[in-house]
């Protein structure tokens, strides 16, 4: 079972049609208190993502808000976990919302190494 202070992402997907929603619900969340971090919108491909997104850093106890708040815009997103392995959590241990993008998960950290961990909160990937 998750602990409800176990840390969690969301990467929010767009292209340039929806970038304006994109960028509402960023607002949003950024004067929501559940949520710990906002990333700065990348309009190009960035680490894994090979498409314009940007992040959210949440706990597990939020995670039902912050997938319901995504659903409603009709965005796609990838929510996932981060542990101490990068490729799981951005793999099997992820969950999708809409259509998935193809990621490039040559540049993840290997397992054990999740870099991300130390970073949670404090800066952007």
């Amino acid at each position: 079972m998750t602990k409800p202070d176990a840390p969690y992402h969301a990467h929010i997907y767009y292209n340039p049609a929806e970038r304006p929603a994109a960028a509402a619900l960023r607002d949003d969340f950024s004067d929501d208190p559940a949520i710990l971090f906002v990333g700065a919108m990348t309009d190009g491909a960035a680490g894994p993502h090979p498409i314009a997104q940007y992040e959210v850093h949440f706990l597990a106890r939020s995670q039902a808000a912050v997938v319901a708040a995504i659903e409603a815009t009709g965005l796609r997103a990838l929510v996932h976990p981060l542990t101490d392995d990068d490729l799981a959590d951005h793999t099997t241990l992820a969950r999708w919302i809409g259509e998935p993008v193809v990621l490039d998960v040559t540049v993840l950290d290997p397992p054990g190494i999740n870099q991300g961990v130390p970073r949670f909160g404090i800066s952007d990937f």
